[in-house]
């Protein structure tokens, strides 16, 4: 399972939150603490917002304890709305089209989770993918199809509505397979003003998620940055959040069947 943050709020280093906590992304790259592996070594990436209204992006396949280049962004990149991951494999290759975050346009995406089998819906699952779409797809990952996935479900008019949407369709093909292991799905993504954070899993055993909100603004990750845990709340199974610049945080829960 992966580690990951997403910040909304005002304009910071990205060093801020991915090196300098204790419990920082990079630290999480080797020693994790919530996570089904501690190492999640296979590679890295940072998504980020700036005066235009689609993401930068830079992945790599280093681990991201080991890249000189990932301290140097974070020490010179300021965003006021940024994704970064630290990937450890379900299955799929180390490559760079394999690492998070992915993009579409103005949107943006990463997850931690995974399907199970993947292999035995893989084409179901890239057969929902639109046509305009799938020319984007440059990896193999169950995550880069879910997201380009999204926009069969409407994504681009109802975010909340399309995630549950796919995480319905995403049941139902696994039960039409015979597939009884879980579907996990603790994923987050933006369109440059808002981010959607997801917590869900078909079993009992949802990856974790956590958000806190400060005087800066609200940063949600796989586990809490520091050892102020009383500042960190966790988002319930089949729920999420939704932050918008200059607006207040809304839970919501997703509607599965």
């Amino acid at each position: 399972m992966c580690r990951w943050l997403a910040y909304s709020g005002k304009a910071i280093f990205l060093e801020k939150l991915i090196e300098n906590p204790c419990n920082s992304l990079i630290h999480q790259s080797l020693h994790a603490s919530e996570s089904k592996t501690a190492i999640n070594g296979d590679g890295f990436g940072l998504g980020w917002y700036g005066e235009k209204p689609y993401p930068g992006i830079y992945r790599e396949i280093l681990p991201a304890w080991a890249d000189q280049n990932l301290l140097s962004l974070c020490r010179q990149i300021s965003s006021g709305l940024f994704f970064a991951h630290v990937r450890a494999s379900t299955g799929t290759s180390t490559s760079r089209a394999n690492c998070h975050p992915f993009s579409y346009n103005n949107w943006m995406f990463m997850h931690n989770g995974q399907i199970a089998d993947y292999d035995k819906v893989r084409r179901d699952i890239e057969n929902l993918i639109p046509d305009d779409c799938y020319k984007a797809r440059e990896g193999t990952t169950d995550s880069e199809a879910l997201f380009l996935a999204l926009f069969h479900f409407g994504l681009e008019d109802d975010p909340i509505g399309a995630v549950s949407k796919l995480c319905n369709k995403v049941n139902q093909l696994m039960a039409e397979k015979g597939i009884t292991d879980a579907f996990r799905f603790t994923a987050t993504l933006s369109d440059g003003e808002c981010i959607y954070a997801f917590r869900y899993s078909s079993d009992c055993r949802a990856p974790s998620l956590y958000y806190r909100c400060d005087g800066e603004g609200v940063v949600i990750a796989s586990e809490p940055l520091d050892i102020q845990e009383k500042e960190w709340y966790q988002v319930e199974p089949g729920h999420g959040i939704k932050v918008c610049i200059q607006k207040k945080l809304q839970q919501f829960s997703m509607q599965i069947d």
